[in-house]
């Protein structure tokens, strides 16, 4: 159901909103105006469809599914709302008709600051599909003033920078102060019972924060649908006898400040619990103010409405439900507790227990007083009614309260009907380690969703090329239906497509490569393999393993040998402001780059590429160029992974461990496929008497790889070189690479030897493409509809019950 609308009204359009918005004719705007002139155009085509979706909400009495998450990453709207609504040829062909480059105006538009990684990634990826699937599910966040950071590279340092990408305000939000809700923290808090026997909460001296609600409209691919992604803002209560310090608005203003704040000291983790209850709170309290809105009935409440917990931090959503339920609805527990247990499911997104929330139990009751009473609630009776079942020592170690510590996973399970993993090794892992003792009192409540990727940013949108060849071969309807691309296959021995497939590979890398030159000022060879790896800076997503082998490669080179192919390798990654490891990864990447960049000696045989502040614009960039996909994380650490779906889609080879996600790729594609290495799950956990010392005094390769640090080959790391030495040898290299670096450098030396037969690897592009589709997205988000949520799908995708999940 794409927007009817033809060039000559767009173009009446676009005039009449300059006039509108800045008084002059369309040939006097800035590129920034323009910008936000087509923005808006394009905003009125959806306006109309965003309302009559709400309303038809409303008037069906639709169950409705609300996705809390701490993190969005949307990328840039523009593009993507253009192409789901239809109307990209139209705007294109009429802004050329004025004289005016689209691609040049899109490039004005801020990318929203509002996520890190694939985390954020995800969710939003799953609000598209669900908006595209004609899925009541809208997104809850916070508006962050800064987002992450804006990463700048000095020195070859990571430098965080504000990233104000709010500066110019946002064009696709509107402000809704009439739907603001009243967050309470601290103070004293105490039951008191009212002439009807009501116990009502009564509240003392609490920092009171207004939460104003910014909506943004998500629009569905050519069906009508547009749902609603909610963030809030923080403002200070305000009346005619408001008086406030300074230091009063900037405790308020510091929630919505900054995504994740350095949690390494007090202040900075307390400012993240607040700004956890904050979105959470006004939230939850929304939502049952919109029920309450059309229904009379609190017992329905679980039938009408889904919460969906994306990873631990908006647990919180289990207490504040049956805050309001209990305190301002007069429910009694037992009423409460049903209705919440039918509302709340929750995702797992991580096998790190580092990962899995805690908060000291005196900050909590400081910070969040009623919350921690009910807690304490929960926490005493899943004690009383499991105990007697399970064990003393079973229950108390997966009980909300332990040793201290709130327990934000535990929370979650035992305030859900749903608890599912990312990926199906993950899920395993989770009932057997890191969840177990949950698992074995609510086995029933397990399931498996396996990430999924949207295809139409990633390739509609990123890879425009690949999707004009797609559509001539295959035709078009792939669009809806991604498991089609499962056609393209039968090309894989015509010279024409295996052809095309290498004109659009290598029209992509000379993008990227002018990109790359404008950026960094550094000439790369196209005809070179770009060895790409793109992800979150950690230590087990192991950008060590693959700087070693670069380190290898440069002393091969010194040597006299030549490389079997030329090698770009590509990375790109933020790491945590207070994840000192991770940011002297970075100094050493960074400063290995400008060693190889300049060496006479390497010529172009090998190049070394960090592009700093790694984003979903920049990521559209990289993933259509890339020959090769690193995803090399130690088995049994990376819960699933989303990049390694998007690089296949885009025809990468994936060089990988038998970790999260890659499992079922290569069930997808077998080993001709995929070049899989590295110690297994199994292994990895059975590997008791780990010595990485001996392997570095026995093994000639690696100990010279690794003197390398420390005697002075590498420049300008003297510090850091040392201490990943000292990680890796003296520390005993906890996630296993000297043990898996033989097997990833024979793997590389596969890359080499494939690579070298183009036949063959523009047959590997092919195979790669057509066994993506079953990591739609699509897919995904309607498994958790039917399977979770059980909410109604307006417009099913084709072949939604593929094998993934």
């Amino acid at each position: 159901m794409p927007v009817d609308i033809t060039e000559e009204k767009f173009v009446e359009d676009y005039k009449t909103k300059m006039l509108e918005m800045y008084s002059i004719d369309d040939a006097d705007a800035s590129r920034a105006q323009q910008y936000r002139v087509l923005a808006s155009v394009v905003r009125d085509y959806y306006a109309q469809n965003w309302r009559n979706t709400l309303l038809k909400y409303q008037q069906n009495d639709r169950k409705q599914v609300y996705y809390f998450s701490i993190e969005f990453l949307p990328g840039r709207f523009l593009t993507q709302n253009m192409l789901n609504l239809g109307i990209s040829e139209v705007v294109k062909s009429g802004l050329a008709k004025m004289g005016l480059d689209f691609d040049k105006i899109a490039q004005h538009e801020p990318e929203p600051g509002l996520g890190n990684g694939g985390l954020g990634r995800l969710a939003s990826e799953f609000l598209d599909s669900a908006a595209s699937e004609g899925i009541a599910m809208h997104g809850n966040g916070i508006r962050y003033q800064y987002g992450l950071f804006k990463q700048e590279f000095i020195n070859g340092y990571q430098v965080e920078l504000l990233d104000d990408w709010l500066r110019n305000g946002n064009i696709w939000e509107v402000r809704r102060e009439n739907r603001a809700c009243i967050v309470h923290f601290g103070g004293n808090v105490w039951l008191k019972e009212d002439s009807l026997g009501h116990f009502r909460a009564m509240y003392e001296n609490t920092e009171d924060v207004i939460a104003v609600p910014y909506d943004i409209g998500i629009v569905g691919y050519r069906n009508g649908t547009v749902n609603n992604l909610r963030l809030w803002s923080a403002e200070l209560p305000y009346n005619e006898h408001s008086r406030y310090t300074l230091a009063e608005k900037s405790r308020v203003n510091d929630i919505i400040e900054i995504l994740y704040p350095d949690d390494s000291n007090y202040e900075g983790r307390l400012l993240r619990l607040k700004q956890e209850y904050f979105f959470v709170s006004a939230g939850v309290q929304s939502i049952v103010r919109s029920y309450r809105k059309h229904h009379r009935n609190l017992n329905r409440l679980g039938q009408r409405i889904a919460i969906h917990i994306n990873d631990t931090h908006p647990a919180m959503a289990v207490a504040e439900l049956m805050r309001v339920l209990m305190d301002e609805e007069f429910l009694s527990w037992e009423k409460a507790w049903n209705i919440t247990n039918q509302v709340m499911s929750y995702t797992n997104h991580t096998l790190l227990s580092e990962a899995l929330e805690t908060w000291p139990e005196d900050m909590f009751a400081q910070t969040v007083p009623r919350i921690y009473q009910i807690i304490k609630e929960i926490d005493r009776r899943f004690k009383e009614l499991m105990i007697p079942i399970h064990g003393a020592d079973l229950v108390n170690s997966v009980a909300p309260l332990g040793n201290g510590q709130v327990r934000m996973a535990y929370l979650a399970v035992i305030g859900s009907h749903s608890v599912n993993g990312v990926a199906k090794i993950h899920t395993d892992l989770l009932t057997t380690s890191v969840l177990n003792g949950l698992y074995k009192i609510f086995p029933e409540r397990f399931n498996n969703k396996t990430n999924g990727v949207t295809f139409r940013r990633w390739l509609q949108v990123a890879n425009p090329g690949l999707t004009t060849l797609l559509d001539d071969k295959i035709g078009n309807n792939w669009h809806r239906d991604p498991n089609l691309l499962k056609g393209f296959n039968i090309f894989d021995k015509d010279k024409d497509t295996l052809d095309a497939v290498a004109r659009v590979k290598h029209d992509n890398k000379t993008a990227l490569a002018d990109f790359i030159s404008e950026t960094l000022r550094t000439k790369v060879n196209t005809h070179a393999i770009f060895d790409v790896q793109i992800k979150r800076l950690h230590a087990y997503k192991r950008q060590l393993l693959h700087v070693m082998y670069i380190i290898d490669e440069y002393l091969q080179i010194k040597a006299g040998h030549k490389l079997a192919n030329p090698r770009v390798h590509i990375f790109a990654a933020k790491a945590a402001p207070s994840y000192y490891y991770a940011k002297e990864i970075i100094k050493i990447i960074n400063e290995l780059a400008n060693q190889i960049n300049h060496d006479p000696v390497v010529k172009d045989q090998l190049k070394v590429i960090f592009i700093p502040n790694y984003g979903v614009s920049i990521a559209e960039k990289i993933i259509p160029a890339a020959d090769v996909s690193e995803q090399i994380s130690l088995a049994g650490k990376e819960a699933s992974g989303t990049s390694n779906m998007k690089l296949m889609a885009n025809g990468a080879v994936t060089l990988a461990t038998l970790d999260g996600a890659n499992i079922e790729m290569h069930d997808s594609l077998g080993d001709d496929d995929m070049v899989i290495f590295g110690l297994t799950v199994p292994e990895v956990e059975n590997y008791h008497d780990y010595h990485s010392a001996d392997i570095y005094n026995k093994d000639v390769r690696i100990k010279r790889i690794l003197d390398a640090f420390i005697d002075g080959t590498l420049k300008n790391i003297e510090t850091e070189g040392r201490d990943i030495f000292n990680s890796l040898v003296q520390y005993n290299d906890q996630y296993f690479l000297l043990a898996d670096y033989e097997s990833y450098a024979k793997a590389q030396d596969r890359i080499d030897k494939l690579y070298q037969d183009r036949t063959r690897w523009h047959q590997m592009i092919i195979h790669n493409i057509a066994a993506s589709g079953r990591f739609s997205s699509d897919y995904t988000i309607a498994r958790y509809a039917e399977n979770i949520w059980q909410v109604d799908i307006d417009n099913p995708v084709g072949s939604k019950f593929n094998e993934q999940n």
